[in-house]
């Protein structure tokens, strides 16, 4: 199974743990703020002392992680028995611990994982896709605007928006949007300390989604008909609105970090299903499949093996796994047995096992066969294998994109057999024949 790739950065090296030919970057105070930081990059970083037989036993799995992960997801390591104010600064008890610094460079996740090179990239591949998947709608949580002013229901009034008894039903349960509504009290400790991190989230969540999930504020100290409504007892309290659906309380963390991301998970789950297209031409192919991370391509039985019956059957199962994935914004295609000879040829499916399923990497240039069943099980099973970066892929035909034919679109109906010429037998004389041939 392939991996993807790390870039990182060589810095001299002291200590006999890491040296300037390995691909872990070394960091220390004079550094860590401008390598990681300041990065756009997802870092997972090692805290490390030379004296830890644990710390000299990861060394290895740390550095073939790195060599792994190079040109993704940066990796480091920090001496934190001679740096001890940097391991300090991030909580650092004990030996090894590593961060994973994401989306929030001034909030970073404690990796929980495995210390094998295998499960280490596994980790680093799973906090990356949330990177991607904000990245995809243009969200980064760190260049958020984080200016903000006045109080818990105010804040900056053109991003969270002040809801009152007057306006909640309008706004909030007649309107489109998905709304994540803080309902605060003004001598509220907790919501004064939220207030800053409300407001920032609330702008870029604005921006990055179009305005399509929004962040309001109750003074319920002052709104006490839609506060008492809600069963509102305690400060802040946080709930969720979805157009007709009951609301639900938000369970997550109170940073801006925390916030975007589940705004960012409520928008996605409000995205259109992806269109399943039948490949009709090499530019369709070839936006589809480069738009996207991967391209799921369904390689169905011909139309007079199946009929349309069938053939609805097989691009149904797809759709519905289209819509189980939507949150991947994946591309979805589909042809017939056949239409598409050379894109078979290098998918290895070549002439038998219709149904088919293959998903392609168009960047990388590598595929992935679904060896299971044509079914929503089976194809379940293969694309969460995916999802989580599991799963044998191989070279997609030799490392060169297949030649795509444009042809006519399916019609619908079922297919008709070719119709066979009438021959006229009344002017050959097969006495003649069969006699030339007595013995």
């Amino acid at each position: 199974s392939a991996r993807p790739l790390l870039s990182l950065i060589n810095v001299n090296f002291t200590c006999s743990f890491y040296s300037a030919s390995d691909d872990v970057v070394v960091l220390t105070p004079s550094n860590f703020n401008k390598e990681v930081i300041q990065s756009d990059s997802l870092w997972l970083v090692e805290f490390y002392a030379p004296w830890c037989g644990h710390c000299q036993h990861l060394t290895p799995d740390w550095k073939k992680a790195a060599t792994a992960l190079k040109g993704i997801v940066k990796v480091g390591a920090v001496d934190a028995d001679q740096h001890k104010s940097l391991g300090g600064q991030y909580g650092v008890r004990g030996f090894p611990t590593i961060k994973i610094f994401g989306a929030n460079k001034n909030k970073p996740e404690d990796y929980q994982g495995g210390r094998s090179s295998q499960a280490i990239v596994d980790g680093a591949m799973n906090s990356l896709r949330t990177l991607v998947k904000e990245r995809l709608i243009g969200q980064n949580g760190e260049k958020s605007n984080t200016s903000q002013s006045g109080g818990g229901g105010a804040g900056n009034k053109e991003d969270v928006v002040e809801l009152t008894d007057d306006n909640f039903d309008k706004m909030v349960l007649e309107g489109d949007e998905v709304w994540m509504v803080e309902f605060f009290a003004p001598w509220c400790g907790h919501c004064k300390n939220l207030e800053p991190e409300w407001a920032a989230a609330a702008s870029a969540v604005k921006e990055q989604t179009k305005g399509k999930v929004r962040l309001g504020a109750v003074d319920a100290t002052v709104h006490q008909a839609v506060s008492s409504r809600y069963g509102i007892r305690g400060f802040p309290t946080i709930k969720v609105f979805r157009k007709g659906e009951e609301p639900e309380d938000y369970q997550g963390g109170r940073s801006r970090g925390d916030i975007i991301e589940r705004a960012l998970d409520l928008f996605s789950d409000h995205a259109a299903t992806p269109e399943l297209l039948e490949i009709l031409s090499e530019d369709l192919f070839k936006k589809t499949c480069e738009d996207s991370q991967l391209c799921v391509i369904g390689v169905l039985p011909h139309i007079l093996d199946t009929g349309a019956a069938g053939r609805n059957g097989y691009l149904e199962v797809m759709k519905k796994m289209s819509e189980k994935y939507k949150k991947k914004m994946w591309g979805w295609l589909w042809t017939e047995a056949g239409a598409q000879m050379e894109l078979e040829a290098s998918l290895g499916i070549g002439g038998f096992g219709y149904p088919a399923m293959a998903a392609i990497n168009t960047r990388k240039m590598k595929f992935a066969l679904l060896r299971g069943s044509f079914s929503e099980t089976g194809i379940h099973e293969f694309l969460r294998e995916l999802s989580v970066g599991r799963g044998s892929t191989a070279t997609l035909g030799g490392g060169n994109m297949p030649k795509i034919h444009t042809v006519e679109p399916w019609d619908g109906n079922d297919g008709q057999l070719p119709v066979e010429e009438d021959y006229d037998l009344s002017d050959v004389d097969l006495d003649d024949d069969f006699d030339k041939d007595e013995l």
